[in-house]
């Protein structure tokens, strides 16, 4: 190739290079531009609504309601928060200060009631008690005031005073508490145990801060007890911070692993997350537990485990988060959660399933489907793939649930029947061996029957439909008569079909009375027995080799 003619295509390649960036200059004024001119409308909008609608406005409100209105087509997960915002700082820190009680609503007493103290939390100690009825705070009644504002009222600044008023089954008169609150930091691993000689088992709730620690020093004390293999449960864990989830894979991972890496719009967002420290054990057999509720920070702990084949996982496909958003802040102690970047797991992929800036025509968001997404390989070679949350090693589909147990779970049936329960009976089996009696479940029964719990059926639904259906199409008269035989034979019978579904109301009832008498540790441990994705990791574990095997077979 000639001098001129390597000069020639010098040239037309700069000059190809100079369009590319005066094309890209002329769409990067014309965005500014659009930017520019809709403040210049909406603050001309805002003027014009301030001097000309008829009644006065609260600044304040209306500019919430706009932000919220913006914020909330970006993603579920970009939203401002004003200052000193409690739900903003409990989110981050998993600290807050208050009581330390779960609160929820009842129907039947148009009042807030105490679901559960936390151990060892200013309510606990003071002598509240999961079922007492809130009559009033600081002397003012809280009758049918929803839960969010009495929640609100419990909590307050650390080493404030109030007096909470209660009415208690069995007592004649209301209780009166003086409550000193404190600040109440949620644990992120409420429960830790020997499931079985060797195999250990941990409950991770969250990431909050430090929730690498708790895990830690959860892992460290299954050893010192003897564990060599153990269960790690992340079903319905929302995630939380990064950081945290890259020092929980640390527990198992190398120092100087890659976990997950970041990439946005800003240079400044894209980052690698590497195992910083000394592992605790890199070869103790490890299956994860997952289902639809993991997500986030959840997603990059099973799913790094996974791609360096670390871990088995079971259960269902995780939720399928993987956007990463950041605290920025504003003006007047405001501050603004923004999504800033996606993440990525060893093998490269990004789980994440929604798509949030191209929504389907009714409005709904649109999911990635699996022809679509990309085959990517774990540490061994292994097929795994993006798009659409962890796929499980092995899946373990829960069993499903008749209709009644929603209708009663979205009543105060098992609330009452336990607030009922703790007066007849001083003390209970311990978790993971208690289980009621044909007695008691006989009592249940009766319970639930006699206090006017009506659910809805939707097979009647559905046969009212078809009813109407076949009336309109001039079908009705010749199926009329097996119409009625089917509604006869599926006609509503509660105490039957409560005794009909006995084996799976029964673990709801349980875990009802497990809170009142042994907390949260004691719900939790209760809920595995005669779990099935808890009884698969236990098979699995029994043969450690084979479960590799399996694994590596996939």
């Amino acid at each position: 190739m000639t001098l001129r003619t390597r000069m020639k295509k010098l040239i037309c390649l700069v000059g190809l290079v100079l369009i590319g960036a005066n094309a890209h200059a002329q769409k990067k004024e014309g965005h500014l531009s659009a930017v520019s001119r809709n403040l210049e409308i909406f603050n001309d909008l805002y003027k014009q609504l301030e001097l000309f609608y008829v009644d006065s406005l609260n600044a304040d409100t209306v500019m919430q309601w706009c932000i919220d209105g913006m914020l909330r087509k970006v993603d579920p997960y970009t939203g401002y928060y004003p200052q000193d915002d409690e739900e903003l700082r409990t989110m981050s820190t998993g600290k807050y200060a208050g009581i330390g009680s779960v609160v929820r609503f009842h129907k039947k007493e148009d009042r807030v009631v105490i679901s559960e103290p936390y151990w060892d939390s200013p309510s606990q100690k003071a002598g509240v008690k999961a079922g007492d009825v809130i009559l009033s705070i600081d002397k003012k009644d809280v009758k049918g005031m929803p839960v969010d504002k009495v929640s609100n009222m419990l909590r307050g600044e650390a080493g404030t005073t109030f007096e909470l008023k209660v009415k208690r089954t069995g007592e004649k008169k209301p209780l009166s508490f003086k409550i000193t609150r404190e600040t109440i930091r949620v644990p992120q691993v409420p429960y830790y145990g020997l499931l079985q000689p060797g195999v250990g088992y941990i409950c991770l709730t969250g990431f909050a801060d430090g929730a690498g620690k708790e895990m830690r020093q959860a892992l460290l004390e299954l050893k010192k007890q003897g564990a060599d293999r153990l269960i790690l449960d992340l079903r319905d864990n929302p995630g939380g911070s990064l950081d945290e989830s890259v020092d929980i894979a640390n527990l198992f991972i190398p120092k100087g692993k890659k976990v997950v890496y970041t990439k946005g719009k800003m240079a400044s967002t894209n980052r690698d997350f590497y195992t910083a420290v000394e592992p605790v054990d890199t070869v103790m057999p490890l299956v994860v537990m997952v289902d639809g509720g993991t997500a986030s920070s959840a997603e990059i702990v099973s799913g790094s485990l996974q791609d360096m084949d670390r871990a088995m996982i079971i259960g269902t496909r995780t939720f399928g988060k993987g956007l990463v958003q950041m605290i920025r802040d504003l003006p007047y102690g405001g501050n603004l959660k923004i999504t800033t970047s996606r993440y990525y797991i060893p093998s490269g992929r990004c789980i994440q399933a929604y798509d949030y800036r191209h929504l389907n025509p009714d409005g709904s968001v649109g999911t990635i489907p699996d022809s679509l997404t990309k085959v990517f390989h774990t540490a061994s070679g292994r097929e795994v793939r993006d798009g659409g949350g962890i796929k499980p090693d092995m899946e373990i589909k829960p069993d499903s649930l008749p209709t009644l147990i929603y209708d009663l779970v979205s009543s105060d049936a098992f609330f009452d029947f336990a607030t009922q329960y703790v007066l007849e009976h001083e003390t209970i089996a311990q978790p993971g061996e208690f289980a009621l009696s044909d007695e008691d479940y006989a009592k249940f029964t009766d319970f639930v029957c006699a206090s006017g719990f009506k659910y809805n059926r939707r097979s009647d639904n559905v046969l009212d439909l078809f009813h109407d259906v076949a009336k309109r199409e001039g079908y009705l008269e010749a199926i009329e008569n097996d119409l009625k035989a089917l509604r006869s034979k599926l006609s509503t019978d509660l105490r039957a079909d409560l005794l009909r579904f006995r084996e799976k109301i029964e673990p709801y009832v349980c875990d009802e009375l497990m809170r009142r008498y042994y907390y949260q540790k004691g719900s939790i441990r209760q809920m595995l027995v005669k779990d099935p994705c808890t009884e698969r990791a236990l098979e699995l574990l029994s043969d450690p080799k084979t479960m590799w095997q399996k694994v590596q077979e996939k």
